[in-house]
Formats: structure tokens, sequence, C-alpha cells
């Protein structure tokens, strides 16, 4: 059951304190809480819940707010409901009214709400987020222009941005800004899978199965099926723990190992003929067998046709649903986990596609293209790709819009090039490592190096969560940075021998972000 509360967000000056004091409005947590729209998803997030039936069930904004504390932070859900439970700006942050020394909710409740909140409804709350900041900025935009005695200033010395000149206001071109695309890897939390690993794990889990199932009919059968468990172990590591394993010993490691699968999987069909029943057994367990007698197919036609790869293959037994994604990088030619295609424009990262197999990012250039359209409500001025996006559909397609792609024309190069092309070319290239850089940011700062969620709705949910979270910390890290204009508020002079030495839309645009905070 799901309770809507009808009330406003409590400001910041409003939340009740055991103590004598109020929260700061300039905190991180009080100025992210005001950027998130709370409110307009609401709704969205509750159809999934009984108006009448069952116990209430949390707010969207505590459910949302509690991840993005953990994905923020980066932290275990143990650990997120202790750094909630002491901080009373975290706490504030979930759409707490007043500080309590008491948790909010269990630890195991951030489970529920990866599985109620969707990688979708992440997504729209990220755009939507995004597009309030740009609105915001766009419209101080306007106004500073005419208020701020600065701009009167370098109106005089001939030094004013050229976007915000009154002609280009009213005659917009057609198509306006960068977009940058690129695809990588999530990798799950997986150990780096064997053909050989793979099978001793799926021979150990059978054993157990026959263990439970034996149980059931324990006083029907005079012997208990012998599974050789010991010998088989003994089997495996004989090569398991060798330096180096010739193709001829690991071959013959996996027909053992293959043997064992298939005298333990005849074993519980002849436990089920007997009596047994496989009601008994957990969702888990039965989960398992299915996807141990698949490993078991899968690697008795790999061993037989003597082949490295089959569709669909399995690589976890915890997580079936994780893929060996190729990817032709240095050091790690193949990934294990889930694959996804990202947008970059005006600073902020945004996922499009993201699927548990592998594709070819090309094919996702018209969709990302039209979705920016959407967005933004113009086409983009260039798009920013590598050299797998560049194909004959894809630049004649974006030639009839008036994109131009980045990167060489298709033949043979011609003998001069000038030297505007040149500059022209590795200006690309520069603007494109941006996207690289997100992605490096996600990777080493948040959690898309190694997602922890093992089921594969809420790995999305999680790698849906980190976009969210690195464009609030995006916002926040330019938000602080624009408290350099502090000291030039009051020292006119000092800002125009910076802008006519650098550059004035650095010096504008981190301003309108100070004033925006």
């Amino acid at each position: 059951m799901y309770r809507k509360e009808e009330s406003t967000p409590i400001p910041p000056s409003n939340f009740e304190l055991p103590f004598e004091g109020k929260l700061s409005e300039d905190n991180r947590w009080v100025i992210m809480a005001d950027l998130i729209p709370w409110t307009e998803f609401e709704d969205e997030y509750s159809s999934g819940f009984s108006a009448d039936m069952g116990a209430p069930a949390k707010s969207f904004r505590m459910a949302l707010g509690a991840l993005i504390i953990k994905e923020k932070l980066g932290i275990t859900d143990r650990e997120t409901v202790e750094q909630i439970k002491e901080n009373p700006y975290l706490q504030y942050f979930i759409g707490m009214s007043s500080y309590s020394n008491e948790t909010p909710f269990d630890a195991s409740m951030l489970v529920h709400f990866r599985e109620r909140i969707s990688a979708e409804l992440v997504n729209n709350i990220n755009q939507q987020m995004v597009k309030k900041m740009l609105d915001k900025t766009s419209r101080l935009a306007l106004k500073k222009k005419t208020e701020d005695p600065l701009y009167e200033t370098l109106r005089e010395r001939g030094l004013e941005e050229p976007a915000l000149s009154p002609e280009k206001e009213d005659h917009p071109p057609k198509n306006r800004g960068k977009l940058i695309l690129d695809a990588t890897c999530a990798p799950g939390d997986i150990s780096y899978p064997t053909d050989l690993n793979l099978l001793n794990q799926a021979r150990k889990q059978t054993e157990r199965i026959i263990d439970w199932l034996y149980e059931q009919i324990k006083g029907t059968l005079e012997k208990k099926p012998r599974t050789y468990r010991e010998i088989a172990r003994i089997d495996y590591l004989e090569v398991a723990k060798k330096r180096r394993v010739s193709q001829k010993d690991r071959r013959k490691a996996i027909r053992k190992q293959l043997q064992y699968i298939k005298r333990n999987l005849s074993y519980i069909d002849q436990l089920i003929v007997v009596g047994a029943s496989l009601e008994h057994l957990t969702n888990r367990q039965y989960k398992m067998l299915l996807v141990v007698a698949e490993v078991y197919r899968q690697q008795l036609w790999l061993y037989e046709n003597k082949k490295q790869s089959i569709d669909d293959r399995i690589v976890s037994l915890s997580q079936p649903h994780i893929r060996p994604i190729v990817r032709g990088k240095a050091g790690k030619a193949v990934e294990f986990g889930a694959k996804l295609s990202a947008s970059y424009n005006d600073y902020y990262a945004f996922l499009d596609h993201i699927s548990w197999d592998n594709f070819n990012e090309s094919g996702d250039l018209k969709a990302q293209v039209e979705s920016f359209k959407n967005y933004t409500g113009y086409y983009p001025e260039s798009v920013h790709v590598d050299k797998i996006y560049r194909t004959r559909e894809n630049r004649a397609w974006c030639k009839e819009r008036g994109i131009r792609i980045s990167g060489v024309p298709l033949g043979r190069p011609p003998k001069n090039v000038s030297q505007e092309k040149k500059k022209q070319a590795l200006q690309d290239e520069r603007i494109r490592n941006c996207i690289e850089g997100k992605f490096g940011q996600a990777k080493r700062r948040f959690s898309l190096s190694r997602v922890m969620a093992k089921l594969p709705h809420t790995s999305l949910t999680v790698i849906a969560i980190t976009f969210l979270v690195m464009n609030l910390s995006t916002h926040l890290s330019r938000v602080f940075c624009a408290f350099l204009c502090l000291f030039f508020q009051n020292r006119p002079f000092l800002a125009i021998d910076i802008i006519e030495r650098y550059d004035f839309a650095i010096y504008r645009q981190q301003k309108l972000i100070f004033d925006l905070a």
C-alpha cells in the first residue's frame, strides 16, 4: 500500500533538530535535494502499489534518495542506513521532516527500492533534472545580461559573448550544440570465468541438489547415489593448481567434469522417478538446477565441436544473465557485464541504450540524435563519434539533416590536406575525449567498474543511478568552481583582464551557476 502525502517540500530552515540550529542552505545535500524532481515522478512510482492493501510503503523520495546516497558515497547497503541514521542532512535529503536517532528502514529495503525503481524511470528523472538546471541557467543568463554592471563594461570594450547577442536570440540556427556518443561495458561482480572452473561449480551444485532430494526419500532407497565428489575434486585441483596447463590436459579435465555432471543429472532424474519432488526445492535451488543443465549442454557442445564460442553463453552460475562482451580494448579484450550506449552534451551524460547482449553501437546513432532533438528542440550541429559509428548509412543520414559527423571522409585520403581540416579533425578528437572522461569518472569514482547488484533488473537500476549521481556531482563541482567569481564580484577590472586573456564564456558560465546556487 502506498500513501501519498499531500504536502509541499520542507525548506531546510524548517527541519527540526534536537539541538539549537538550522540546516545550512548551501550544503551539498540541500542543493541536490532542490534539483531532483521528486513530486513529478511519484505517481509513476506509486502506481505499482495497492491503494488499500498491505503495509504502508516508503515514499518515493526516501527510496530514490537512499539509492542516490549509496552511490554518491560509494558504500554498502548497511553502511548507507547507518549514515542516514547519523546525519541530519541525509535525513532531510530523503524527505524526513525532523531528526531521528532511529533507522528509517532496514538495510534489506534497498534491495526492494532497486526492484521498484526501474532504469527507465531513473533515466527520465535524470533528463528532467538536467533540463531544469539548464533552463535555470539560460533564464538567468538573459537576466544578468541587463543587470550586471560587468556586462555593460564588456559591451563598451567589445568583449561581449556573441552567443548572447540579440540577433542570434531572435534567429536561432537550425542546428546547435555538439553531441558526443560512445559505448562501454559495466562489468558485473563475478570471477573471471573459465570452462573448467564453471564446470566444477556446476558439479558442486548438482551434488547439493542430490543431497537435498535424497533426504526426502531416505527410507525408500537402500543406498545414496554415489557422486564421486572427492575424486572429482582431486581431478579438478590437479589441473587448476598448475601454473601452465597444456591444451591436452585441459580438455581431459573438462571431459572428466562433464562426465561427473552427466552422472549427477541422471541421478537427479532417478530420484524424481523414485518419489522425490522438485516442488520441495527452493526457488534458488530450482533455478540453479536449470542453469546447471544449460551450462552442461553448452560446454558439451563446445567440447565435442572444439569451439570457443556459443550463442547466449553462460559465464556465471549465480548471474546467468551476464554475457561476455568482446570490445578489443588494450588489457581487457573481453569484459563480462552489461553493454551500454551513452551520449554527452553540455557537461552532462545520459544513458540511452543498455543490454546484456553484445550489440553494434553504430545502430544507436539515429535514435540518439532523434532523442537529442526531442530533448532540445533542434538537431546538433555536429556529432562526435569514433570510427565504428562512421558508416555510410549514418553519414548519409546526418548529411540529410545538416549534421556534421566527425572524422575523415570515406575513400582514399587526398594528397594535399589543408591545415584547417587537420585542425578540425584534431579538435573533434579532443571534444570526443569528454565522454571518455565521463566513463572514467563513472568507473573510478563511482560503481560502474563493478556492479555489485546480482539481479538483472536491479543491476540496470544501479547503472542508471550512476549516471544520475554523476550529473549531480558535475553540477556541484561547477557550483564550487564558481566560488572563484566571488573574488571578482567587486573587482571587475581583474575579471575583464582575465576575460581578455582567456575566455569570457567560461567566466560567464561559472558566474551564472554560482548565482543559481
